[in-house]
């Protein structure tokens, strides 16, 4: 750079153009566009030569991402959204539009449940809410103009794990597209993808990033839905940045060792609070698939339990509104993730001020139990 000003040669000085290093792990892309060397390699771009443009259209770190989680889910191909809400609704804008119709899962995570229900009237879509564990419902609520059935693999915070192989049939009879959220089983329980379901979809901020330090989504599928869906997350500006991105495929590596520790402290605690005098109710999967049950307990705590003390008692167990990091933490569905459902639609699923979402971390089992039973038997009312 002889001859340029200080100035040049502070902004150009340190490059490296053309060199390829063979790094074991994938460099964090950090870049709002990507440079060309000529018009005719520009014009190469919308002709397919060469992938990337600007970061917003594709960036090679969400793009692993988004392989990474379908290869999982054993799907052709997925994209990455900027949030597990944004990836579901890029995946039903994949399949519906003005006019079309949705038939969904009453017992949806509240965020998912309000997204279907009110803002997708904006796009023109509506919907119906019933019980998707009777499939006479399920036929019941399907209208001349739905378009696609939407559920849980197990829902949120009742943990009602779904029959997704009598989705497909019903699904198939009607000529409907299927979309599931994943989130909670992940593709180290279940893979729905190999069941016949037509989109996949993952809050990747729980256990695909698995670390509590980044908001992001993924949809995988049939190829010609994922580019429907890519469309939308394209021209919505929906896209995943790429240190989030790099951030959630670092997490992916460790899903299995992560969940397969998680899901066993889930299910010595569920067997645990299943025997507690003070517990109501305990919802826990009986059978998910042989590698686990999951790794999220729901509770609901009897009259006799001051819930502000038993919350205020919980010590290292932090209390937040998400879930899956590698620290156990407990939710309060009726606060945060189901608020914004009305009081009648609260009644009928069961979200009460008692009821206690735990996501068991990979600590070690005796010391979540026994911190959980210390809380309980601190809260009791005597």
């Amino acid at each position: 750079m002889e001859g340029q000003s200080f100035r040049t040669k502070a902004v150009h000085s340190g490059l490296m153009e053309g060199r390829q290093f063979k790094t074991k792990a994938t460099p964090i892309y950090q870049t709002s566009v990507f440079s060309f060397n000529s018009l005719e390699e520009l014009e190469g771009y919308f002709e397919g030569d060469t992938p990337y443009l600007y970061t917003r259209n594709g960036n090679p770190n969400s793009d692993e991402l988004a392989k990474g989680v379908a290869a999982l889910e054993s799907a052709p191909d997925g994209v990455a959204a900027s949030s597990g809400l944004g990836a579901i609704l890029a995946g039903i804008l994949a399949v519906a539009q003005s006019g079309h119709h949705i038939v969904a899962a009453s017992d949806l995570y509240g965020g998912t449940y309000h997204l279907i229900k009110e803002e997708l009237k904006a796009f023109g879509i509506t919907a119906s809410f019933v019980d998707f564990s009777d499939g006479r419902a399920i036929e019941a609520a399907i209208q001349p103009n739905t378009k696609l059935l939407y559920t849980e693999t197990i829902t949120n915070p009742f943990l009602r794990v779904e029959n997704v192989d009598a989705l497909v049939e019903t699904a198939k009879k009607h000529e409907l597209y299927t979309m599931v959220d994943n989130t909670f089983a992940t593709p180290y329980l279940l893979q729905p993808y190999t069941k016949g379901i037509d989109l996949v979809v993952h809050s990747a901020t729980k256990y695909i990033g698995g670390h509590s330090d980044i908001t992001a989504g993924v949809v995988a599928g049939r190829k010609e839905l994922i580019a429907a869906a890519r469309s939308r997350i394209v021209n919505m500006g929906m896209n995943l940045s790429p240190f989030e991105s790099w951030l959630a495929y670092r997490g992916l590596k460790t899903l299995a060792i992560r969940m397969e520790r998680q899901a066993k402290n889930a299910q010595e605690l569920a067997d645990f609070l299943r025997q507690h005098s003070q517990v109501k109710k305990m919802y826990y999967p009986e059978y998910v698939s042989e590698q686990g049950n999951g790794a999220v307990v729901t509770i609901e705590l009897k009259e006799e339990i001051n819930m502000s003390r038993f919350f205020s008692s919980l010590g290292w167990i932090k209390i937040v509104p998400s879930l899956a990091g590698v620290e156990t933490t407990v939710s309060y569905p009726l606060g945060t993730s189901h608020r914004s459902l009305t009081e009648k639609e609260k009644h009928t699923l069961g979200i009460n001020e008692r009821v206690v979402r735990i996501s068991t971390g990979i600590e070690e089992s005796s010391d979540i139990i026994r911190q959980v039973e210390q809380a309980i038997s601190s809260a009791l009312l005597r």
